[in-house]
């Protein structure tokens, strides 16, 4: 297989060339930090000097960005440099507008763009523990499918472009929530002064455990919030996503709608770069406004 062009080499992005360089494929990746690019080099890839380069270096190329602006900046790099035939595997969590703003200027340019978000954190992505949530042109993305394969558990096609953000929409507005109540499990715990670790084993052997509180509890144990496997700060960005595409179908998010004053006030104290597990910081010091139930006093 030829080299893989990647655009991103964050957490996600320097975890998925690791596992396409281990299985033999090679990569070409451009990040604008200079640290990101050296790694990429010390484990054995390519560190592109410019976008251009990967565009001319790779038939197949993946993009992992943290902001629509960097998704647009890439786009147009793309329809500038590309070459008909080329794929592109959207993998980043960004607003519908943006992915098929994407789609649309690059087929023109003869480029298919397939919407193929990750479900999982930065710790699951470094033990190749993500779901692709694949959509678009189901030739491009079986064409793309063994790159797939080399850095995650699972593959799915889910059908039309358009419907792997959906899916992940779906996935995130289910993981914020957990966040959440697995930090305040943790504080009535710790308040009611159980041990960390006995409260962490007990509830995941039980019908109370999830994958998050599998996660993020085993982090609330120590308090271990640096480095984070998913930031407080990507977490106030997905779930604005969600809750705007929600409105664009009617639709009410009660417990989304919930969160998002404890986030918003994780970001306020200091913690956007910390793991969401930090949540438990704000629930265990009583930094928590809790509106009272009807019928009690305010």
């Amino acid at each position: 297989m030829t080299d893989i062009g990647l655009f991103g080499l964050g957490i996600m992005g320097t975890a998925m060339s690791k596992h396409l360089l281990a299985a033999g494929i090679g990569v070409v990746g451009y990040d604008p930090d200079a640290e990101r690019a050296e790694a990429l080099t010390t484990a054995g890839g390519i560190a592109a000097g410019s976008p251009r380069a990967v565009i001319d270096a790779a038939d197949m190329v993946i993009t992992s960005l943290a902001t629509s602006a960097a998704v647009e900046q890439v786009c147009r790099d793309l329809e500038l440099h590309g070459r008909p035939g080329m794929v592109v595997a959207e993998t980043s969590t960004m607003p519908m507008d943006v992915k098929t703003a994407c789609r649309d200027l690059l087929a023109s340019a003869g480029i298919v763009v397939l919407d193929c978000p990750l479900s999982g954190t930065g710790l699951q992505a470094q033990t190749r523990d993500v779901v692709v949530y694949g959509s678009g042109s189901e030739q491009a993305f079986e064409s793309m499918r063994p790159v797939f394969d080399a850095f995650s558990r699972s593959v799915r096609y889910l059908g039309p472009f358009g419907h792997g953000s959906v899916m992940k929409y779906i996935a995130n507005l289910l993981v914020a929530i957990h966040n959440v109540s697995t930090a305040e499990a943790f504080a009535l715990g710790i308040r009611a002064g159980l041990d960390r670790a006995q409260l962490w084993e007990t509830i995941r052997d039980g019908a109370g455990n999830s994958v998050i509180f599998d996660k993020r509890g085993r982090l609330m144990i120590d308090e271990a919030y640096l480095p984070a496997t998913a930031k407080v700060s990507m977490f106030v960005k997905d779930v604005s996503i969600v809750r705007e595409y929600a409105r664009t179908l009617g639709l009410p998010t009660p417990m989304l709608d919930t969160t998002v004053a404890l986030y918003d006030r994780a970001m306020g104290s200091g913690l956007a770069e910390a793991d969401a597990a930090a949540l438990l910081s704000l629930m265990k010091s009583d930094q928590i406004d809790t509106p009272a139930r009807e019928g009690s006093p305010a």
